[in-house]
This record gives C-alpha cells, structure tokens and sequence, in this order.
C-alpha cells in the first residue's frame, strides 16, 4: 500500500518553475530521502506534501485521500524542522505535551504517549528543562519526540541533522536509522548531504532544477546512475569523467581515452557502433597497475589528501583530473607517474551529447 502519492506536482514561484511534474509513489513503512543541491527544489517538496505551500498543479495523496486543499493539521502528518522550532518558555514535557493538547487528546492518553516516546528517544530525564539547557543532539530528540506522539501517517524531516557538529550528526544519523527500525513508520527525509540518504533511506530520489533525475534504491543509484549529474553528486569523492571514443563489435567495447588509454571489455551497449561517450570511474575502483596491466590510465601525481583511514590522490590524465583512493601505506608520492588499473566491470558510460547512462 502506499502512504504517499505525487502526481506530476508542479510549483512555481511568478514565472519560475521550481518543481517540474514530479512523481512519486512511497510504500507504506518506506523511508525516503530527497537530495540534490541548493535550490533544486527539495524542500519545496517536502512543504507541498507538509501543506505549508500549494502545488501550482498536480496532486498530493496520503493514504488514498488527495489533501491538496487540506489543511497541514489535518494531513496527519507530523514534521521535524531544521531549527527544531521548539517554544522557549516551555519545557521539554510542556513542548511535546502541547499538540495533543491542542487536538484535545485526553490526560491519560497524553500521558502514555509521553511516557513511550521519552523512553524510546531516551529524554526521560530531560523532560523538566526547558530548550535553552539542553544542547543541540538533545534539542532535535525532543523535537523528533514532539513529531512521534502524534503517531501520524507520515513523517517529514526537513534537514534535521544540519546544525550538528560532524561528530554529532553522525551519532544522530544512527539514532534516526534505529528509531526507523522501531516504529516503521512511512518517512520523507530532506538532505543535501549524500551520505545521509545513502546510509538512512531505503530509497532515493535525487532531484535537480525541479527534475526527477532518478528514484531508486541507494546501491542501484550509486552503482547504476541513470545520467551524469546523479553519477557526480552520489559518491565522495565524485566520480571521475573522461572523455572517450567508443567502438562496439560483437558485444567486445573498446574505450579510447585521452592520454592514449584504451580500455577493453565486454558488456550490452545501447549506443551506436562508434560514439562520443564519457567514462565514469569511482575512485575506489582505481588500483595501481604495473606494466602488464591493460586496461590502465597514466598519469602524474599533482594532489595527495591523508584522511586518516584513507588516502585521496589526485593524478593527471590527459587534460582530467583524476581522483583515485589509496590505503596511506600504498599511495603514490606527489610529482611520481602512476598507472592505474581499471576495474571495467564497475565503469560507467554516458553519451557524451545527451549524459544519460549508456551502458
């Protein structure tokens, strides 16, 4: 069943069209992340579907009931904000005991909400203070626990984990995951961080200037990009591009790079014989070749970034910049020449022209 239908919803703001016929269909317990870059049209998604803007056309439905001119009180929904936007004067228990209020849910109902929610967020112990004594992890736990004891449809997150210090998001990030996995409720979840979406949703869809570029699974996106800009905004660091000629002949693919690299395999193409195509390697399916390598670029070592696990080294291949991972003790030395083996069964190919996915 699905607990969230959009139907071609446009937006636009005067004579800008910020969201351009987006469709998509969210099953009943999934947990869907939008990502793309600023401006892209994300959040003025998630407001749509929350009802805090009106869709230019389209329709938005939740469990089978079309809530375009309904009102966001009653959508059920329930929506976490960026700036938790919790009242100051109020304490923790007064903050996430105010909705049902207003709604008239009654004490003991109140009360057992309450109690199941500050146990699952682990708050009990914070519920006297008010948001000014409490620090920013603690913050969007009471406002994602003002969020679940109205035990909605739906869930919304808008961007909730980006005033975290690294180090906190990440631990917030598992926390998310885990009380996913608790309650299963339906979410949608705003987040130009990629490894957000990767690591919480169990699908995503990427958008870019008010389009659709794809809807997936996180792995099927990752490993099969539907075109250039999902290819270079999923992954970090980005995927490599390099131009290259190809030529198909009975199922054998022959790439020429700039540089003089040729790269050989065997793989169903939907492209002409001969075409203009770009390449896209991920930098952890670059390895150091020796001489006997075939399918390898060479290049010269221009850039060496140390991260701690891993080693980021950047070499110039032809008229690219390409990024390839190292572990610190095997990684090339800045200025040495390095020939990089090719992982072909991971290679991605667009069309040149167009950069939709062509094999």
């Amino acid at each position: 069943m699905a607990d969230l239908v959009i139907s071609d919803v446009r937006k636009s703001f005067g004579s800008v069209e910020v969201l351009k016929g987006i469709n998509l269909d969210v099953k009943s317990g999934e947990f869907i992340a939008l990502v793309g870059p600023s401006g892209c049209g994300k959040s003025t998604l998630l407001a749509i579907i929350a009802g805090l803007e009106k869709a230019t056309s389209g329709t938005i439905s939740i469990r089978n009931r079309i809530v375009n001119n309904v009102a966001p009180k009653d959508r059920d929904i329930a929506m976490v904000f960026q700036s938790y936007a919790l009242y100051p004067t109020m304490t923790v228990r007064e903050n996430m005991m105010f909705g049902m209020e207003a709604r008239g849910v009654p004490a003991a109902e109140r009360e057992i909400a309450l109690k199941r929610v500050s146990g699952l967020l682990q708050i009990d112990q914070l519920l006297k203070r008010k948001p000014g004594q409490l620090s920013g992890g603690q913050r969007q736990r009471v406002a994602m626990g003002r969020a679940l004891v109205r035990d909605p449809a739906l869930f919304l997150f808008d961007e909730p984990l980006s005033n975290l210090d690294a180090k906190l998001r990440v631990e917030m990030r598992g926390e998310i995951k885990k009380l996913h996995q608790a309650i299963g409720k339906t979410t949608v979840y705003v987040t130009h961080d990629q490894v957000e979406a990767m690591t919480l949703s169990s699908r995503i869809a990427v958008l870019n200037k008010g389009v659709l570029q794809q809807f997936d699974e996180p792995q099927k996106i990752y490993d099969h990009p539907a075109n250039m800009f999902v290819a270079g905004f999923m992954g970090s660091p980005a995927m490599n591009f390099l131009p290259a000629q190809m030529r198909v002949s009975g199922g054998n693919v022959e790439l020429a790079l700039e540089g003089g690299s040729k790269l050989k395999f065997k793989r169903g193409v939907k492209s002409p014989t001969t075409a203009n195509m770009i390449v896209g390697i991920r930098p952890e399916h670059l390895t150091r070749a020796d001489s006997r390598t075939a399918n390898a670029l060479i290049g010269k070592v221009t850039l060496v970034e140390p991260t701690g696990s891993e080693t980021h080294v950047i070499s110039r291949v032809g008229n690219t910049d390409v990024t390839a991972k190292f572990f610190p003790n095997q990684s090339p030395k800045l200025g040495e020449t390095v020939r990089l083996a090719v992982d072909t069964d991971r290679i991605c190919i667009f069309d040149a022209q167009t950069e939709q996915a062509a094999a």
